[in-house]
C-alpha cells in the first residue's frame, strides 16, 4: 500500500501531445508535508501515467520544500517551470526549473539553474506569505509579466513582476490587485473571450483565501501599455465574489489547452474525515475533474463544465423521460449496477412557480451557504427542494441531497433559484465534517418556463454538481458506510408543494480511468 496527500495542482500545460498535470505531493505519508511535485501524464485527460516526482529539495534555494508554481512555454518551444522553493531561511523564493531532455515526451526530469532563486522577497515584504507564481505572458513590449501572492497585514495582494530574460525580475511598482480578505494564494490571471459579450477579451483575476479556504474571482479589463487590471463593476469583489465552486474545491490552477483553444480547469478537494481516517487508507486529497471553462453569453460570470474527454467513461445507461414527482415523493432510479461511480444528467421542470416561499429579507445580506443550512433538503418548501439523492442506501438513512430551492420576491420581481449540496445524512460515520455548500444559481426561471438542468458526477467519495448548465457548481466529499459499490443508490425526490416534472434523466454507469505507474527512476538528478 502506498501512503501520501496531494493537493494543489501545478505547472498544468499541454505539450506537444501530452497533457502533464505536477502536483504538491507528500511521498512519506497522508499529511501534509514533504512536499515536493508529483507528475503525472495523459493524452486524453481521462488515463493518466504516474511518473516519479519531477521537483523535490536539492539546493539551498528549496531545501525545505517545493510548493506551488505554474508552467509557461516560451517562444522556442521550451517549458519552464516557475515554484515557489522553501529555502535554508525558511523564506518563500521563486525558482525556475527545465526539462533536462526535450526528446522525452513525458518530461520526466528537470533541471534547476544555479542562479535561482530568480525571485527573492524585496525589503519591508513578508518572506513567509509570498508564493505560487502564475503562468507567465509577455506583453507587446516584449517583457514576460507574472503575478505572486502575498499578503500586507490583512490585506491579500497580487503582485506584478517583471523580466526580459526569464532569469532577472523585477516589481512592479504597485500590486495588479489587492483586496481587504488576508493572504491570496494561487492566483491565477488570463484571458478568456465570449461570443456574446461586446468589447472582445475579458482577463480574470482568481486568488484563492487562506484564511476561508475558498477562491474567489473577477474578472475585467487588463491594459498591457500599463499593467493595470480593473474589475467589471457590477462584480463584487472580495470575500463575496463569484467563485468556480461553492464547495470542497481549492488551490485551482488553469492552462490554455493549444490543441482544442479551450481553457481548462484544475481543482484540488481535500478530505473531509479525520486524519486518523486518513492515515488509515493510505491517502488524503484528490484532483476535482478537469473543466472547460469560459465567459457566459451574457458576460457576468464564467462557466463551466466536466471536458468531454469524461464522457468516454460512460457504460451502461438508465433513462426516464417525462416523469412526474408529486409533493412529498420520491422515486428511486433502478437499472445501474452501480450508483457509487456514476454521471447523471437532469432536467426539471416546475410545475406551479406561484407556490414558491418568500425570500426572507434577513437573507439578501447572507451568503447562499447561509440560506441553505436554514433550508436544508428536509425542510419542505413551496418549490422545491427538488433533485437527487446520491450514494443512497437501501432505506435512504444515508443520503446526499443535490436539489434545487426557488423563492419569490428577489431582485427586480425576479424567483432566487438556490442550489445545494446536503451531505448532512450522507453516513454514520464519526469524525466527519459535513457542510452544507450552496450557490445561488443566475437564472430567470419563470422566462424558461420553469425548467432548470443539473449534472452530478458521482466517484464514491465525490459529488460533483453543474447547476443550469454549468453556472453554478458545488463539489462535496462524503463518506458513506452502507451506500458503498452494488450497495450505493440513486433517487429523485421533491419536497416541495409544486409538483416538478423531471422531463429527462440519463444516468449512466461510469468505469474507472486506467491509472497506470511509471517507475523508472531517473539516471541522474
Amino acid at each position: 500500500m502506498s501512503f501520501f496527500t496531494e493537493s494543489d495542482p501545478n505547472g498544468v500545460m499541454y505539450y506537444k501531445g501530452v497533457y502533464h498535470l505536477f502536483y504538491q505531493y507528500n511521498p512519506r505519508g497522508a499529511v501534509w508535508g514533504n512536499i515536493v511535485w508529483a507528475h503525472a501524464v495523459s493524452t486524453d485527460l481521462v488515463d493518466w501515467v504516474m511518473l516519479p516526482p519531477a521537483i523535490y529539495p536539492t539546493a539551498p534555494f528549496d531545501v525545505n520544500g517545493c510548493w506551488s508554481g505554474s508552467a509557461t512555454v516560451l517562444p522556442d518551444g521550451t517549458p519552464v517551470i516557475m515554484y515557489t522553493g522553501i529555502d535554508a531561511q525558511n523564506r518563500q523564493v521563486q525558482n525556475v526549473a527545465y526539462p533536462k531532455d526535450l526528446s522525452d515526451p513525458y518530461l520526466r526530469e528537470w533541471v534547476k539553474p544555479d542562479y535561482n532563486p530568480v525571485i527573492a522577497p524585496g525589503p519591508g515584504m513578508n518572506a513567509s506569505a509570498f508564493r505560487d507564481p502564475t503562468t507567465a505572458w509577455q506583453g507587446p513590449d516584449g517583457l514576460w509579466r507574472l503575478v505572486i501572492g502575498t499578503k500586507d497585514n490583512h490585506r491579500g495582494l497580487a503582485m506584478l513582476y517583471r523580466s526580459r530574460d526569464f532569469k532577472q525580475w523585477a516589481p512592479a511598482n504597485r500590486a495588479l490587485h489587492s483586496g481587504d480578505t488576508g493572504m491570496w494564494e494561487c492566483p491565477d490571471f488570463y484571458p478568456v473571450t465570449s461570443p456574446g459579450v461586446s468589447g472582445g477579451t475579458k482577463h480574470v483575476l482568481k486568488v484563492s483565501l487562506d484564511l476561508t479556504r475558498f477562491e474567489y474571482y473577477t474578472f475585467g479589463e487588463y491594459d498591457h501599455a500599463t499593467d493595470t487590471y480593473v474589475p467589471d463593476a457590477a462584480l463584487a469583489d472580495g470575500n463575496d465574489g463569484l467563485r468556480y465552486d461553492y464547495g470542497n474545491f481549492y488551490a485551482s490552477k488553469t492552462f490554455l489547452d493549444t490543441a482544442k483553444q479551450r481553457r481548462i480547469l484544475w481543482g484540488w478537494a481535500n478530505e473531509s474525515d479525520s486524519t486518523g481516517d486518513d492515515i488509515r487508507k493510505g491517502w488524503a486529497g484528490v484532483q476535482a475533474v478537469p473543466r472547460k471553462v469560459w465567459l457566459s453569453s451574457d458576460g457576468k460570470q464564467l462557466v463551466q463544465w466536466p471536458v468531454a474527454e469524461i464522457e468516454s467513461l460512460r457504460g451502461g445507461l438508465v433513462n426516464i423521460t417525462d416523469r412526474l414527482v408529486g409533493a412529498g415523493q420520491h422515486f428511486e432510479v433502478a437499472g445501474l449496477a452501480s450508483a457509487a461511480q456514476a454521471d447523471v444528467e437532469a432536467s426539471f421542470q416546475v410545475a406551479d412557480l406561484d407556490k414558491a416561499e418568500s425570500f426572507d429579507p434577513a437573507w439578501r445580506g447572507a451568503d447562499a451557504q447561509t440560506v441553505c443550512a436554514a433550508r436544508g433538503a428536509d425542510a419542505r418548501g413551496g418549490v422545491g427542494p427538488f433533485g437527487l439523492w446520491v450514494l443512497a442506501s437501501d432505506e435512504r438513512e444515508e443520503r446526499t441531497a443535490v436539489f434545487f430551492r426557488v423563492f419569490k420576491g428577489g431582485d427586480g420581481g425576479k424567483h432566487v433559484v438556490l442550489m445545494c449540496n446536503d451531505p448532512s445524512m450522507s453516513s454514520h460515520a464519526d469524525n466527519l465534517y459535513k457542510p452544507t455548500f450552496a450557490g445561488f444559481v443566475d437564472v430567470d426561471i419563470a422566462q424558461t418556463g420553469g425548467k432548470i438542468a443539473l449534472r452530478t458526477l458521482i466517484d464514491h467519495s465525490v459529488v460533483e454538481s453543474f447547476g443550469a448548465h454549468g453556472k453554478t457548481c458545488i463539489l462535496s466529499r462524503v463518506y458513506p458506510t452502507k451506500a458503498v459499490g452494488e450497495k450505493a443508490r440513486l433517487f429523485v425526490f421533491n419536497n416541495g408543494e409544486s409538483d416538478v416534472k423531471l422531463t429527462h434523466l440519463n444516468a449512466y454507469e461510469m468505469r474507472s480511468a486506467k491509472i497506470t505507474s511509471d517507475t523508472t527512476e531517473p539516471t541522474s538528478r
